[in-house]
């Protein structure tokens, strides 16, 4: 019910009650008027001189809670707005003692199970669907309030501290001494000399020309050809031999030389001194900035495709795997369980951290309010059923009157 219903009501109910009151009142008059010319009346008039001190008093009563009866600054009346802090204080106090107390949270929660009906609504269609679009909208608010220039200084700052901060020579040499000792590289040294074998099987005149070309001008032409012919079999020849044998002796150097060179990475400083300034010339300022742009930039444009497209892979995905969990949680009985169990503990935990500024929260918002305006919405909340206390007063008074009265005549007269 809106508030404009509820005073609507509050209103109606006002009349009522007034209406009932001058009522009793112009039956009161008249009887009074009567009474010694129609003795029964007497006992009318006592019955609506009843229910109008009855009707007077509740409205009294009822008025006092919320303002000055009549304007009248008398004690103890206008409660509700001279005393809106402490019922604010009152009722955060109820809610977090009644409400949020331990033994209320264990025997509330205790028993909560939420993992099969979950896994039941997730495994809809639709509702899988629902769970993935809400994701894209948060994906996609989360991207449009968030600043690229924040982002990129964020990137840039985390790249300098886990890339270019520590010294990455050990490291690498780490990885390439357990690498050669693992035999691992004989795979690359494998596909090196493979394409080197066809390369130069598939380039014999190039091979040849590079040769000759680098020949002095007074050789005789027919020694240049000869030479770069010999040369070029001798390479073929090697190339099949090391592709063939695999202890051969270029590759044992090509061990040893890793080897070393794995050493010296970890150990001799001059060398670890060449893999760090080869580390920043090819990670730079310039070159880590512009490297972090462009990541970022690729990443979001592939984000807001994704989540902008129903039909994208990521987005489709993403309505497999709700779907997936919730076809899980409903059939798997161990992890509903588990889930059950961390959803309990968290509820558990959340309300009795927090339950003290919960009721803070309560009573701070009513210590805002304006005290006239509090009492207002409080008169709309439960003004009318207030007025009802207002009629019962005044059919009880009416009743209790006329008791009075018979009782009092019987025993007087």
């Amino acid at each position: 019910m809106d508030e404009i219903t509820r005073a609507v009501a509050l209103r109606k109910m006002k009349r009522v009650a007034t209406g009932l009151l001058i009522l009793l009142a112009v039956i009161f008059c008249v009887a009074f008027a009567l009474q010694e010319q129609y003795p029964w009346l007497a006992y009318v008039r006592a019955a609506a001189e009843g229910g109008m001190v009855g009707a007077l008093a509740d409205w009294f009563a009822v008025t006092a809670l919320f303002k000055h009866p009549l304007g009248l600054k008398i004690p103890h009346t206008a409660i509700i707005p001279r005393k809106k802090d402490q019922i604010g204080e009152t009722l955060g106090g109820f809610v977090e003692e009644n409400f949020l107390s331990d033994e209320v949270l264990k025997d509330k929660l205790g028993n909560l199970t939420v993992a099969v009906p979950a896994g039941a609504w997730l495994a809809g269609k639709e509702n899988s669907e629902r769970v993935a679009k809400e994701g894209a909208t948060i994906i996609r608010a989360t991207l449009d309030v968030v600043e690229d220039e924040d982002v990129l200084k964020l990137v840039e700052s985390l790249a300098r501290k886990h890339m270019l901060a520590p010294e990455w020579s050990s490291t690498l040499g780490r990885i390439l001494e357990t690498v050669v000792k693992d035999n691992h590289h004989a795979q690359v040294v494998d596909l090196l000399v493979t394409k080197a074998y066809e390369w130069v099987q598939a380039n014999p005149k190039r091979l040849t020309d590079m040769v000759t070309s680098r020949s002095p001008g007074w050789v005789p032409r027919s020694v240049d050809v000869f030479v770069g012919e010999k040369v070029y079999l001798e390479i073929v020849k090697l190339l099949a031999d090391v592709h063939r044998d695999k202890n051969h002796l270029v590759r044992r150097s090509i061990t040893e030389w890793l080897h070393n060179f794995a050493r010296d990475m970890q150990n001799d400083p001059a060398t670890i001194a060449k893999v760090e300034r080869l580390k920043h010339s090819l990670l730079g300022d310039p070159q880590l900035r512009e490297l972090t742009a462009t990541s970022w930039s690729s990443v979001k444009a592939a984000l807001l495709d994704a989540v902008e497209n129903p039909d994208s892979e990521l987005r489709k995905s993403f309505v497999r795997a709700v779907a997936d969990f919730g076809r899980r949680l409903k059939s798997d009985a161990a992890l509903a369980t588990k889930v059950d169990a961390w959803v309990r503990n968290a509820a558990i935990y959340v309300a009795t951290t927090y339950r003290h500024q919960a009721a803070n929260l309560i009573t701070e918002t009513v210590a805002l309010w304006d005290g006239e305006e509090t009492s207002r919405k409080i008169e709309l909340q439960v003004g009318r059923d207030l007025q009802f206390i207002r009629i019962n007063g005044t059919v009880v008074g009416s009743l209790a009157g006329l008791a009075i009265f018979s009782l009092a005549s019987a025993i007087f007269h």
